[in-house]
């Protein structure tokens, strides 16, 4: 198999001091799309495939999101008999759905292959949520797939501090000392226009 060349592409944060990161070309190859997304330590790996024909008897579009959260992204190995990953945890299956919701009504109507698409949290640096960089990295593994997707999505999380400030993307304790948070999501119209989708 022929080596891939690798693509990077890296943007500050406005209103912080860190930077979003995605790259492409270097793991994942049998995916339709692959993306690595970054922000600080935190790391996301974003696959997308989708089956090459219909699934028969079906009236609804058969998307699948997966979130995968490994103990070794935070630094922790299980150890003696429970050597094994458990079930999803209840943040695992928010950022599933936070990541479904935007996604979802950005593929053609009618379209009815299987589309699936995996994000594995492989660098939890304990400060920079992982939700809003899945859903971003997933945008961006869509994008470059080739199923049809009218995107990309872009998302954010905002925080409202105590003294008035809105900070984006912030930390788990940006986040916790703030009074209230908010995640948008949402795409460019060809017409200039935005169009909210969560």
């Amino acid at each position: 198999m022929a080596q891939l060349g690798t693509t990077s592409v890296s943007a500050p944060i406005s209103g912080t001091d860190r930077t979003l990161t995605f790259q492409t070309g270097r793991l994942a190859p049998l995916a339709d799309g692959a993306v690595v997304g970054q922000i600080g330590d935190t790391t996301v790996i974003a696959t997308a495939t989708a089956s090459k024909t219909v699934r028969e008897g079906i009236d609804f579009f058969p998307l699948t999101v997966d979130v995968e959260e490994r103990m070794y992204a935070a630094g922790k190995i299980p150890g003696s008999f429970f050597r094994r990953e458990g079930k999803a945890s209840d943040q695992a299956t928010l950022t599933a759905r936070l990541t479904d919701r935007p996604l979802r009504p950005s593929f053609p109507e009618g379209f009815r292959n299987d589309v699936h698409v995996v994000l594995t949290v492989v660098g939890a640096d304990q400060v920079t949520p992982h939700d809003v960089l899945s859903i971003n990295a997933a945008s961006a593994a869509l994008m470059i797939s080739g199923i049809p997707f009218q995107g990309p999505i872009g998302a954010v999380r905002i925080a409202h501090t105590a003294d008035g400030q809105w900070v984006p993307h912030p930390t788990f304790e940006e986040g916790d000392a703030g009074t209230f948070e908010l995640v948008v999501a949402g795409r460019a119209l060809p017409d200039g226009d935005i169009a909210v989708m969560m």
